[in-house]
């Protein structure tokens, strides 16, 4: 029998009431009930994007603020994609146009940064979307996806929302690359193998050699390796795509390009697999400030790597600093570094009333007590310390 809620008026039918006394005509009319989302959707749990910027763009005094819970760039971007964009918008070319297809001219400037021909890169609006984009091309309701965690958590929001069974890897010690439990939860059934190298948020690389074992060993398995981080590290497996058709690397230009609020990233992989891509892919999905800026920030490397010192210089003087203090301190590959703090919940309070928001990861495997805290400048992390130094002590 139908669920279908009713509810019964009164309406006159035409012609019924003449010639004689009106009476009524019940007709059952439908009132319309909720719609629910589709199965595989019901019972995902949100990934918790949260942010301090509302917090900090309230404060009277939010320019003095440490924002360090995303792990964006702590400068602005080259001087170049701001200098690019205003040309544009001052040009004879309107935004009233779509985006350049499939974002050509940047993928050109891509193929002289990755080394990887242009036929191997598909560019993205964000690593996420390109992240997205694989698990809907690729898997299906009851695929097997093996992700060693803890790790970029909104990749399994993507992969359960397909149906996949997601197998998750937790070994004894976060920090390590624990090979060994990830071979052993791979199977012959195993559609999709994720890496985040370096990892987030435990900083772990998944060099070029262990990703060619994984590749040999597997080959009916997809070995997506997200490279979010990769100038940080300057370790990357980009290259492998030219030998392996079951790789995927993605990439973004939100973190050490300084991009995050223009959404741009890019991923590489056998042309085969592209031509999968493009069968769902949205060639328009990337704006077009997004394509000219990223298209700008490559053509001044010289600026990244002045950044990408900055940040390494910065690890070192928190190095310093926590083994000084004797606080447990991984001080990661990546833009960020990873606290253990006896007391998290004080330390984060304390932490925010002086204008200083980080990450906590206290909920994530192996991660009791830690927080995580994006690395700026000399400066900054200089200013940083002299205002949040006692805490430590």
């Amino acid at each position: 029998m139908s669920k279908a809620n009713f509810e019964l008026r009164l309406v006159e039918t035409p012609g019924e009431t003449q010639g004689k006394e009106e009476s009524p005509s019940l007709r059952a009319l439908p009132t319309g009930g909720p719609i629910e989302v589709a199965p595989t959707v019901r019972e995902l749990t949100p990934y918790q994007a949260v942010s301090s910027q509302a917090a900090i763009e309230s404060s009277p005094d939010h320019q003095t603020s440490f924002k360090l819970d995303w792990n964006e760039a702590t400068v602005a971007p080259s001087p170049r994609v701001n200098e690019a964009i205003a040309a544009y918008l001052s040009g004879d070319r309107s935004l009233n146009w779509y985006p350049q297809l499939g974002s050509t001219e940047l993928i050109d400037a891509l193929t002289g940064y990755t080394g990887v021909d242009a036929d191997h890169l598909l560019v993205t609006n964000g690593s996420d979307d390109g992240l997205h984009l694989i698990c809907s091309t690729f898997l299906d309701v009851g695929d097997e996806v093996v992700i060693p965690v803890p790790t970029y958590n909104h990749f399994m929001v993507f992969t359960r929302s397909r149906g996949a069974r997601v197998k998750t890897v937790c070994g004894d010690d976060p920090f390590t690359q624990n090979l060994d439990e990830i071979h052993r939860a791979v199977t012959p059934d195993t559609r999709l193998l994720y890496l985040v190298s370096p990892n987030n948020p435990t900083g772990v690389v998944f060099g070029p050699d262990v990703v060619t074992d994984f590749c040999e060993r597997y080959p009916r398995t997809l070995i997506v390796v997200d490279e979010a981080y990769f100038e940080f590290a300057q370790v990357s497996s980009i290259g492998l795509v030219r030998r392996f058709p079951n790789l995927i690397v993605t990439r973004t230009f939100s973190k050490a390009f300084g991009l995050a609020g223009l959404r741009v990233g890019y991923l590489a992989t056998d042309p085969t697999l592209i031509t999968g891509l493009r069968r769902i892919y949205n060639p328009k999905s990337v704006n077009t400030l997004g394509q000219v800026g990223a298209t700008a920030a490559l053509g001044d490397l010289d600026s990244l790597h002045e950044y990408l010192q900055e940040v390494r210089d910065s690890k070192e003087i928190l190095r310093d600093f926590f083994e000084d203090r004797r606080v447990e301190a991984h001080i990661t590959s990546a833009n960020f570094v990873v606290l253990r703090m006896p007391d998290l919940p004080t330390t984060l309070q304390s932490l925010e009333d002086r204008g200083v928001y980080v990450r906590d990861r206290s909920s994530y495997p192996g991660l009791d007590g830690c927080l995580r805290m994006t690395v700026g400048t000399r400066e900054q992390t200089r200013r940083l310390l002299a205002r949040v130094g006692d805490l430590f002590t």
